[in-house]
């Protein structure tokens, strides 16, 4: 088996789940557009308030299409959302801040997915 360096196992990952949220029939073009709406303003969101605050502002958000990312997140990361929230509310300084490295790596894939796959523009309007 070849060895894959993390940045290609994160966009193979990311990828497909992109790729599902595309293939979805139940969601419309717009839940769609919101999901990857939030994929591209989390990297900058993470980047502005921490890593804390830019998931629980996503979590309480209240839309499923833009929770999702949660979720797809998390799976890239190998944990349940869950403990990704835990983990970002009670680690450690040195193992915060390598969370926050792993999770902004894994959203610059959403981000870049979400706009060849999905087709979302930072300046597309979501509510």
């Amino acid at each position: 088996m070849p060895v894959r360096t993390l940045q290609q196992r994160y966009a193979d990952a990311v990828y497909r789940c992109v790729r599902d949220v595309a293939d979805l029939t139940d969601w419309s073009d717009k839940t769609k557009k919101e999901y990857g709406a939030m994929a591209l303003k989390l990297p900058l969101l993470v980047r502005q308030a921490g890593l804390v605050q830019a998931l629980t502002f996503v979590e309480a958000r209240g839309k499923n299409s833009q929770k999702r990312i949660l979720d797809d997140l998390a799976t890239v990361l190998g944990l349940s959302k869950d403990e990704l929230l835990t983990q970002a509310r009670e680690a450690h300084l040195c193992d915060y801040m390598y969370l926050t490295c792993r999770v902004l790596w894994a959203l610059e894939w959403f981000k870049r997915f979400a706009q060849a796959i999905l087709k979302v523009e930072l300046t597309d309007e979501t509510e």
